[in-house]
């Protein structure tokens, strides 16, 4: 049993109000993304010894709406042998009245080499969605296909008519990243099927594809998976690892490779990672993704906490194959107080005032008269662009730039746009913008402490309708 002390925070300044952060330590990737006896339950990757990456826990909370969040206990523990030396990403399951996990178990060889390891999947189950008993006859897959390198990790599982599935991240023998499928009929007795997806090109598609999830959007199959190793381009794969998605058929009852669309970006800014779905009781394709990125820097490590994850966001599908997010609509109940609601010309620039900590912009743009640039920006108090974002018109292409980072983020919208939607959410020390209605999204962390002020500029005259909505921040609850 540990003798080690839980983290505490220790400095307030850039926690966020109605995101989820754990009550001290570091947080990664969400996990577990699943709905049971009328809750929301997410867990996360946590390590709550420190403020850094270390043996991974499952941290737990819940939800009966999406937005208010309950911490409850941590849910896994490393340790055991069959998760030695970390409890890495999985998924749940309902099943006979049970809330069942699925796991990695990550194992070290003991040679003091972060990179000489292997890992199993694993099985845990609850009756009351607090408190996880681990199977007793783990592993429930013990070891990797003969085709794989070691890297065998994060299942995603479902179930089909009388069968279930998983998908794992995987790499193949020749180095490539790929996602493999397993079927059973029950939890525990697991075949392997082969690969649905696999790079073609290291350089171009990744040699290893985390976080796999699967599912179906408007008759198409989507596979949604995070690649490590995607060479950057002038504007496109900037960040360490990416997180985006495929379209395309796949036949459920065979194994076999998908036909498949060539990757795309799901979100542009930098701090996004690691996303995992689940199907709300309603219908909705609902997402979570890690709000922060390996190569970032989190200053809020010096004050006892490291991480958070993003706001719930619907994922809709385009009638050409493009992948929508926008946030649930349950987030417009975090709206305290209508500041601004009012339509205006924008002829150089606006201040919309007042300051805010929480705060939803909402605004559209007739660009009717603009051949030039329309920007806005978040303003700290002395009067300083922590975050700009940038609109072309004659080009079509969105540019976001902070003041903390020489590097900019860029996505593409068609040239001549007749108007513009933006809707950007501020949590203290984070700004997701939403643009066109989710045809665009990044997603930043920033370290301003204080209250803010967004900016409109515009090259000529454009017609701007505003909403600024103060926001509650009493959402997580330890």
């Amino acid at each position: 049993m540990t003798t080690q002390s839980k983290m505490t925070v220790t400095n307030q300044r850039y926690r966020l109000g109605y995101h989820l952060m754990t009550p001290g330590g570091w947080m990664n990737d969400p996990n577990g993304f699943c709905y049971f006896q009328g809750y929301y339950h997410v867990f996360y990757q946590y390590y709550p010894y420190a403020a850094e990456w270390g043996p991974m826990h499952w941290g737990h909370a819940r939800s009966k709406d999406l937005v208010n969040w309950e911490t409850l206990p941590t849910a896994l523990t490393p340790g055991d042998p069959e998760d030695e030396d970390g409890c890495f990403s999985g998924s749940a399951i309902v099943k006979d009245d049970k809330l069942i996990l699925i796991y990695t178990g990550h194992h070290y060889y003991g040679d003091n080499d972060p990179d000489h390891f292997w890992q199993n999947q694993n099985m845990a189950y609850s009756t009351d969605g607090i408190h996880f008993t681990k199977y007793a006859h783990n592993p429930i897959i013990a070891q990797a296909p003969t085709d794989n390198t070691q890297h065998f990790r994060d299942p995603k599982v479902w179930q089909d008519n009388d069968h279930y599935y998983l998908v794992l991240g995987s790499q193949n023998q020749t180095g490539n990243g790929r996602v493999i499928l397993y079927q059973a009929d029950n939890l525990t007795d697991w075949t392997y099927l082969g690969p649905i997806a696999e790079a073609g090109d290291a350089a171009k598609e990744g040699f290893m594809w985390e976080c796999p999830d699967l599912f179906e959007l408007n008759g198409q199959q989507v596979l949604l998976t995070s690649p490590q190793g995607i060479q950057a381009t002038d504007k496109q794969y900037l960040n360490l690892y990416q997180t985006g998605y495929f379209v395309g058929q796949r036949d459920a009852q065979q194994p076999g490779l998908m036909a498949r669309t060539a990757f795309q970006e799901l979100d542009h800014g930098h701090d996004f990672y690691a996303t995992q779905t689940t199907l709300t009781p309603d219908g909705r394709r609902v997402m979570l993704g890690w709000m922060a990125m390996w190569e970032s820097q989190m200053p809020e490590q010096a004050d006892g906490w490291a991480g958070a994850l993003t706001c719930p966001r619907e994922l809709t599908m385009d009638v050409d194959n493009h992948l929508r997010m926008r946030p649930v609509r349950e987030m417009a109940t975090l709206r305290t107080q209508t500041l601004i609601d009012q339509t205006q010309s924008v002829a150089g620039s606006i201040d919309l005032q007042p300051a805010a900590t929480q705060a939803e912009f909402k605004a559209t743009f007739d660009l009717a008269n603009l051949t030039g640039q329309l920007t806005v920006s978040l303003l700290n108090t002395a009067q300083q662009a922590v975050v700009t974002l940038t609109f072309d018109q004659t080009t079509g292409e969105l540019v976001l730039k902070r003041a903390d980072r020489p590097d900019a983020r860029y996505a593409q919208l068609a040239p001549n746009q007749t108007t513009l939607t933006l809707d950007g959410w501020l949590d203290t020390s984070s700004l997701e913008w939403f643009i066109n209605d989710g045809q665009a999204v990044f997603t930043e962390r920033f370290y301003d402490a204080g209250t803010h002020t967004f900016q409109v500029a515009a090259s000529q005259p454009v017609t701007m309708q505003a909403k600024l909505y103060a926001l509650t921040a009493q959402t997580n609850h330890y």
